[in-house]
């Protein structure tokens, strides 16, 4: 007879005779998990994809402020590291890398950050991982994760970059490879790009790795950087160093929390693009000023801006960009601009509009976005040498048509959010080559006060030098 008739029945036992427990979702975990296999499967962005995972999460009461920044730290941390992070689990395991199971790699690379990136402590960040790997993937692969962290969380950072990365005289670029989470490919382009010797590359590669500042910018007309930096507060935003239209947002800050980004009267623009569109609109001309072309246009913060500064003048803007819905975020972007202006889907290399017609002209081309790896982490790691011979083609096609669509006299600015010698001055040296009406003018002083801007009359900016992407102009004058 059973003397204790409410008993609940015991759940089976695993071989340990312990009763079976149910593994518990961590949210912060589990989205952060999401977020990464969204990057792999999908080649979504991070950047993309987190802003409405959290915002879901933080809808349905399951998120508050350190929960949110606790999963953007884990998501981007693992994203920037993960070269680094590959190594350190390669040596801990007994199969290639290759054979692991990219969600597996996954939730090893989460806890490799939180073991090696973070300062939550080792027990935790073993035990949330094996947790998450529990309700993702199973309890047997559960096993496998809690093993090879366990030998992970045998040595430090240091320790670990020390065993697994060739040393520097024996193989520099391998091991700034390793050492700073960038493919090979990657920091020897950009070392052929900056030039000097190990302490430049290293620098810029560490900037890489840093979180970027949030800058936004007041767009003309509409607001000012006063006004932005007033309804933020002092002790929330900076002015930007270089940009009067820039403001620079404190860890943390929230654009979306702005009234002015909201209502369109200030968006979030890195300080390079400002200075770009800035350098473009405030180059020398003689003649007319009143036709501007943005070629690109999309996703519309360049168009935005110089939208503005072209109604300061009586100048109207044309923005031109080939994918309809990047055309429709151009066109979100420039409603309410006090002056006139035309948005349209139209191929730059096709255009509809006659030679001659315009001003000044931005090109700011399709590219690699080398430049942009701080915000965009995930790029590194998914493209490729080859991504180079396919871009070229359409760069000098876009580059040649700016020249053609400029009047004599005119401007162009010829952009790109990548420093890679293949996607700049080889670009503007080919065309110009072959184009003897046009003449490069020297960029240089038309981004006053901004240092170590080279030997020029092109500038290339950096994340280590100016705090900004990695921003490409070459500003051309046609002559005939």
């Amino acid at each position: 007879m059973n003397d204790q008739p409410n008993r609940r029945p015991r759940k089976p036992s695993g071989k340990s005779g312990k009763p079976y427990r149910r593994p518990q979702k961590d949210p912060v975990r589990y989205l952060a998990f999401e977020a990464l296999r969204a990057v792999d499967e999908r080649d979504a962005y991070a950047n993309l994809v987190l802003p409405p995972l959290l915002k879901k999460a933080r809808d349905k009461g399951d998120f508050d402020t350190r929960d949110a920044a606790l999963a953007t730290e884990l998501v981007y941390g693992t994203l920037r590291r993960q070269g680094t992070y590959d190594a350190i689990v390669a040596a801990c395991i007994d199969r290639p890398l290759r054979e692991v199971d990219p969600p597996v790699l996954d939730v090893l690379n989460l806890g490799v950050h939180q073991l090696l990136g973070t300062r939550i402590p080792t027990h935790a960040a073993v035990s949330a991982s094996v947790e998450l790997a529990r309700v993702v993937l199973g309890d047997g692969r559960a096993k496998f994760v809690n093993a090879v962290l366990r030998k992970v969380s045998q040595d430090d950072l240091d320790g670990w970059v020390a065993k697994v990365a060739p040393s520097y005289d024996e193989d520099a670029e391998d091991h700034l490879a390793v050492v700073h989470s960038h493919p090979r490919w990657v920091v020897s382009a950009l070392w052929d790009s900056l030039g000097g010797g190990r302490a430049g590359i290293e620098d810029l590669l560490e900037a890489d790795n840093e979180r970027p500042e949030v800058t936004l910018v007041a767009r003309p007309g509409r607001t000012t950087a006063d006004e932005l930096l007033d309804s933020v507060g002092e002790d929330s935003a900076l002015p930007g160093r270089w940009s009067p239209y820039a403001v620079r947002l404190s860890e943390g800050g929230e654009p979306g929390s702005l009234e002015a980004v909201r209502e369109g009267r200030a968006g979030v623009q890195d300080e390079g693009s400002q200075l770009v569109a800035l350098a473009l609109a405030n180059a020398p001309l003689e003649g007319p000023d009143e036709k501007w072309l943005d070629g690109c246009a999309g996703p519309g913060g360049k168009a935005a801006l110089l939208a503005g500064l072209a109604a300061q003048r009586g100048a109207a803007l044309l923005a031109a960009e080939k994918q309809p819905h990047r055309a429709g975020l151009v066109a979100q972007a420039l409603a309410g601009n006090p002056g006139p202006y035309q948005v349209i889907a139209a191929d730059g290399t096709r255009p509809p509009w006659r030679p001659g017609t315009f001003d000044r002209v931005l090109m700011d081309v399709p590219c690699t976005g080398l430049g942009a790896l701080r915000r965009r982490p995930e790029a590194r790691w998914r493209r490729r040498p080859q991504d180079l011979d396919g871009f070229a083609p359409l760069q000098r096609g876009l580059l040649r048509t700016a020249l053609e669509s400029v009047r004599v006299g005119g401007i162009v600015g010829y952009a790109t959010c990548s420093p890679h010698l293949a996607e700049t001055r080889a670009v503007v040296d080919d065309v110009l080559k072959h184009n003897g009406g046009a003449e490069l003018v020297d960029a240089r002083p038309l981004m006053p006060g901004v240092p170590a801007l080279g030997d020029g009359p092109d500038v290339q900016l950096w994340p280590h030098l100016h705090g900004t992407d990695a921003m490409y102009l070459a500003l051309i004058r046609r002559t005939a």
